[in-house]
């Protein structure tokens, strides 16, 4: 008697090659990369980084954008994100080898970094907390409305109300062909963040107001005065607490 062989069996020994590993690491950020760049993060060739690419796009895990003579790759969806960041998680992984040049980074990752595009780190799941905790979001659900799958958060009255702050209208992102709010594992503080199109309005918003910075070559982001002032109106978020890695 044989088998079938999982469906994700096929995603997990793509992502089993160091090579297309750390291609797939790079474009957590969300930003696109040229396949030149993408070989030499992953320490391959362009042909051998070409190949990759190939198989990555054929699982629909990459998206291919053509700008001019230029393609540039990135993450086919928040969904690939959350997959990549919840293995990084089970591993355990670490972002740089510890030395002193990479201290600095490797603590920032962990208070505030983007994931694809929305929030992580301390500060993500301290966005997340706060949602659910004060009652802003509801435990998830099953959707079958052909636009998600898994479970989405509920989006309370309260959570509406503190959302039209900043002019986020629910039901709009709600109508996205995308997941529209779920828990997303956290790989460096190993509890939820926010991911799906709510995730993401949050972040374009707080990127948008200059409330947080990128760092440049990093996913980490840095929280700016205006937006220590504002999150911390908005979901009750101490910058000192984010710093030191208090929840």
């Amino acid at each position: 008697m044989t088998t079938a062989e999982p469906q994700f069996a096929a995603i997990a020994a793509l992502l089993g090659d160091p090579a297309r590993a750390n291609i797939l690491r790079a474009l957590m950020d969300g930003r696109a990369r040229t396949a030149k760049e993408l070989a030499a993060i992953a320490g391959v060739t362009a042909p051998t980084a070409s190949g990759h690419l190939g198989k990555l796009m054929a699982a629909e895990l990459l998206t291919v954008l053509a700008q001019g003579r230029h393609r540039y790759y990135r993450l086919a969806n928040s969904l690939v994100a959350c997959a990549i960041e919840s293995l990084m998680a089970l591993a355990g992984e670490r972002p740089l080898p510890r030395h002193r040049h990479n201290a600095a980074l490797t603590g920032a990752l962990r208070c505030a970094r983007t994931c694809y595009d929305h929030l992580a780190g301390r500060l993500g799941v301290q966005i997340h907390d706060h949602l659910l905790l004060n009652g802003h979001l509801l435990p998830g659900h099953d959707r079958s409305d052909g636009n998600s799958t898994g479970h989405d958060y509920l989006v309370s009255d309260s959570g509406r109300l503190l959302l039209a702050r900043i002019d986020i209208d629910v039901d709009a992102v709600a109508r996205q062909r995308r997941g529209f709010a779920r828990p997303c594992l956290d790989w460096s503080e190993r509890v939820p963040h926010l991911a799906g199109g709510l995730g993401a309005v949050i972040a374009s918003h707080c990127f948008d107001h200059g409330w947080i910075t990128r760092q440049e070559g990093s996913r980490a982001v840095r929280l700016t005065d205006a937006g220590a002032k504002s999150l911390k109106s908005l979901f009750g978020i101490e910058a000192g607490d984010i710093a030191a890695g208090s929840r």
